[in-house]
């Protein structure tokens, strides 16, 4: 798959290329992921104090108690999400810097993203536009109860863990439809994909590897 934008500047192609080797001996397999991972430029994701770091396998603060995820796990879930074809909708939950919600836009059809803390999701918005992006539809809600006036999805993925899986995401699948995120308290998070089984309301719930992410906070939609 042919990247539909150039790195900008700053860091090096030989970075991203460790990046890239580092992932491949981590396990991640799907070509088309590992090519647009190298492509997106994380380092504009992040403030200028740490964008020297941007590609290390490590996650990094984004402010407000949040941070931009490792990106091993980026490609764990992304590549999880791509298990069964090339999801034509995808719901977001916890878009955070934007850098997931990049990803995602360049091996999807569309991808619906929700976040709760403002500041980020605007932030995300100018990245987005800036790298061309137009296949992201941002909205500044809940994530804990998904999106319903845009369901039925056919991939779900979450940025932020929950106790247990609500049962307004798997509600929201649509038939054959994948939720990766993980689940879990603090200290014992694992991360989870859950498939549904054609239209039915049976669900195949896989365990996969240990996690660590911020909570998904509950409420109420903020339009």
């Amino acid at each position: 798959m042919a990247p539909r934008f150039n790195g900008i500047g700053m860091t090096s192609q030989r970075t991203r290329e460790r990046l890239i080797k580092r992932l491949r001996e981590l396990g991640i397999r799907n070509e088309d992921v590992l090519a647009v991972m190298r492509a997106t430029p994380r380092h504009i994701f992040l403030d200028e104090a740490l964008a020297h770091r941007a590609y290390e396998d490590t996650a990094l603060p984004i402010g407000y108690s949040q941070t931009l995820s490792q990106p091993y796990i980026v490609a764990r879930m992304t590549e999880l999400l791509l298990t069964h074809g090339i999801p034509k909708r995808v719901l977001e939950i916890g878009s955070g810097s934007g850098y997931q919600t990049a990803i995602l836009a360049r091996l999807v059809g569309h991808v619906f993203a929700v976040e709760r803390i403002k500041p980020l999701l605007e932030k995300s918005r100018q990245r987005l536009r800036e790298l061309g992006l137009r296949n992201v539809t941002l909205s500044y809600r809940d994530g804990g109860i998904g999106w319903p006036e845009k369901a039925p999805f056919d991939a779900i993925l979450a940025a932020a863990a929950p106790e247990r899986i609500p049962a307004e995401l798997l509600d929201q699948l649509g038939p054959n439809g994948i939720l990766v995120m993980p689940v879990g308290p603090d200290g014992d998070q694992w991360l989870r994909m859950v498939c549904r089984k054609g239209s039915s309301d049976n669900f195949e719930d896989t365990r996969l590897e240990a996690v660590r992410f911020v909570p998904l906070m509950g409420g109420t939609s903020n339009g």
